[in-house]
């Protein structure tokens, strides 16, 4: 499925700030400026046109068939976006009836592609919007481990809040102590053993 912005908070126009999430990422803007695209409302990922050159080019470095194209652009973008297969799959057909792509042999039910020389010639003509297009892929699965980054140090900066808070409302019991030094410690331990 394509990711979409959906709004949070917005009011009238996007006139009263807010924030709208595109998959896991939350885009804000301040009051009195325009929300995305200046309006309310679903936006793809790619438009049509740059997801054909985009599984295009999957296809001329190997053949593949497309639930391969599908798991090879999640991967690119650290798992932030996959299309759908209602996307992908008609976009093949297009692909094929340009005469860009060719069924080159069958995995059982599965239609390989292979991309032709007219194909290659296209991805020649475009090579410069083609490498734009897997910069944004790349740039997605690096805000994808920026935002689970993120995510890590607010669990931290949460924990150091919660233990000031309690250290600061008096003196804490021995057994106390010793349930947030067990619970803190036995937290170290579980993330150590993680693989």
């Amino acid at each position: 499925m394509f990711y979409t912005y959906r709004s949070h908070g917005c009011g009238p126009k996007g006139m009263h700030g807010g924030s709208r999430r595109w998959g896991p990422f939350e885009v804000r803007w301040e009051a009195g400026q325009p929300g995305p695209g200046g309006r309310g409302g679903r936006r793809r990922m790619f438009d049509g046109s740059e997801l054909r050159l985009i599984l295009l080019k999957l296809i001329a470095d190997t053949p593949r068939h497309g639930y391969d194209l599908i798991r090879e652009i999640e991967s690119l973008t650290g798992g932030a976006y996959a299309p759908s297969p209602g996307v992908v799959y008609p976009t093949l057909t297009l692909l094929d009836d340009m005469g860009l792509i060719e069924d080159s042999k069958s995995e059982g039910a599965k239609k390989q592609f292979a991309a032709t020389e007219a194909g290659r010639q296209h991805l020649a003509e475009r090579a410069e919007e083609v490498e734009a297009l897997f910069a944004r892929l790349t740039e997605l699965g690096a805000a994808r481990k920026r935002t689970d980054a993120t995510s890590v140090r607010r669990a931290m900066h949460n924990l150091r809040t919660v233990l000031w808070n309690k250290f600061s409302q008096g003196e804490l019991a021995d057994d106390q102590l010793h349930n947030i030094v067990a619970l803190i410690d036995e937290a170290a331990q579980k993330i150590e053993r993680l693989g």
